[in-house]
């Protein structure tokens, strides 16, 4: 790969270069070999800052999904919340949410080849635990503050309303890799999480 090598310290610069490598290798694909060329560092320099090739790859996939939050949150925030109510700004949050991960093929391919290294190892498994921890906190506090500029409570538990969406986001993103034609968009699946709110929650009488 000839590119610029990144700037700053050898983390800093290890994981400039494992998101370039994520982008355009792959996961599966990447090689400590890679990393160092693309890195301009050194193989000691993995096993010093990350411990190995597996565990840098899954830091910044962890880097790469803190980017994508910032970008919905941005989003989301970028206009009053009380002009559309907070089920206006979810559904808007979840339409960007969706319209990133359709944007992202490279990486949520890389996404889903680190899942059988930590399906087989502790050490990765709990690093990518504590990213869907991160991503689950930092979308509660989204809802939480949505909630509080739209002057309402949210009529769910949060925290369970964020995990269903990293469930539900999960679940599309391999049919987005798999069969891209036949996967909902963004609005297909908003409008029909809202006939499903309806259809459990009907009106009395």
């Amino acid at each position: 790969m000839s590119r610029e090598q990144p700037v700053g310290g050898h983390r800093e610069r290890l994981l400039a270069g494992a998101m370039l490598c994520l982008r355009e290798k792959g996961y599966a694909g990447t090689t400590v070999r890679d990393l160092v060329a693309v890195s301009g560092t050194n193989m000691a320099s993995i096993g010093y800052h990350f411990g190995g090739k597996e565990a840098l790859l899954h830091e910044a996939l962890a880097d790469c999904f803190g980017q994508w939050v910032s970008r919905v949150e941005k989003a989301l925030f970028d206009r009053d919340i009380t002009d559309e109510g907070l089920a206006g700004a979810l559904s808007r949050a979840l339409s960007v949410l969706f319209e990133v991960f359709r944007e992202s093929r490279p990486m949520l391919v890389s996404f889903i080849e680190a899942f059988p290294p930590a399906a087989r190892s502790e050490t990765l498994r709990a690093k990518l635990a504590a990213t869907y921890a991160e991503t689950r906190a930092a979308g509660v506090a989204m809802v939480r503050r949505a909630a509080a500029e739209a002057g309402v409570e949210p009529p769910f538990d949060p925290e369970v309303f964020v995990t269903v969406v990293i469930a539900l986001q999960d679940g599309l993103i391999l049919q987005w890799l798999i069969d891209p034609d036949n996967a909902p968009d963004a609005q297909q699946v908003i409008r029909t999480l809202s006939a499903l709110s309806v259809a459990l929650n009907p009106p009395p009488g």
